[in-house]
């Protein structure tokens, strides 16, 4: 169900994409709209994996430096028949972890040296199974392009109201068509974020899964998310917000978005509840669908 949700909520971004550069510039805005995102998707198809790792401020590590995560990674890369993943470690206080890379070929593996000082062996094992299901979905190239069309539409937006687009395509309609190109470029970009935070949520929900399986242990993974769920609440985490839905939990937690309650919450947040989170992997280990 999550990967059906995720490939519709992805249809109807590129749909909503080309259909507000169409309602801006008629054809022409519908062309430059598909071309515009074709390209931008390509160029972050080879390019997500180093912006990431650089907008984190991770640095690779050998075996000697993390022999442990290392062995869990490496074991957890031959469970899932996938090469071994790059290594890097965050210098940061907040216990987190995130992945990256367009494909299992070219996976990176982020840590915290404060996941590092909080979780046991096997709530790290749970954390790490957890990234390395995000890498065997793929779901660091979704989010990329789920984060890419987003840009692209609020750029387009901007693009179109500087340039006088919307103006001239509205000319052909009268004032009806002004308010509708009006209405595409205030509420088309807060509709792809709130697009792009539904398929990360979704996502999240999916690695948890698929992670707690390969390493059997769901409860393991549970009792990480509530330790990491305490240390982003107290700990503020330096890092771009634009890679914030690539961690294990919400990074800038710390900084107010724990605030965030009830229904409108949620759809404002690239992470689940880690309460939810915790039920469906305790609803797992006990069978229970």
């Amino acid at each position: 169900m999550n990967n059906v949700k995720t490939a519709a909520l992805l249809g109807f971004l590129g749909v909503l994409f080309v259909g507000v550069g169409y309602l801006l510039g008629g054809v022409q805005g519908g062309l430059f709209a598909l071309g515009f995102a074709m390209l931008f998707n390509f160029w972050m198809y080879f390019a997500s994996d180093r912006i990431a790792l650089k907008a984190a401020r991770a640095r690779p590590v050998d075996p000697i430096e993390l022999p442990n995560v290392y062995s869990i990674v490496s074991y957890l890369a031959q469970v899932e028949n996938m090469p071994m993943p790059g290594v890097y470690l965050i210098d940061s206080p907040q216990p987190n972890a995130f992945a990256t890379g367009r494909s299992p070929k070219h996976a990176a593996v982020a840590v915290t040296t404060g996941i590092l000082d909080l979780l046991d062996n096997k709530e790290l094992e749970g954390v790490l199974a957890h990234e390395l299901a995000h890498v065997k979905n793929r779901d660091i190239l979704i989010a990329t392009i789920a984060a890419t069309i987003a840009a692209a539409l609020s750029f387009l937006a901007r693009w179109a109201f500087w340039s006088g687009l919307g103006g001239r395509r509205s000319n052909d309609n009268g004032a009806f068509g002004a308010l509708i190109g009006i209405a595409a470029m205030i509420l088309a970009p807060l509709a792809a974020a709130l697009i792009q935070m539904a398929i990360s949520r979704s996502r999240e929900f999916e690695a948890d899964h698929d992670g707690a399986a390969s390493t059997g242990s769901p409860l393991a993974l549970a009792s990480a998310l509530r330790k990491i769920s305490v240390g982003t609440a107290r700990v503020p985490m330096d890092v771009n917000p634009a890679v914030s839905q690539l961690f294990i939990a919400d990074p800038l937690k710390a900084f107010g978005s724990k605030g965030r309650q009830g229904r409108m919450g949620k759809m404002f947040s690239t992470h689940p509840p880690i309460e939810e989170r915790i039920e469906r992997l305790e609803r797992q280990a006990y069978g229970v669908v």
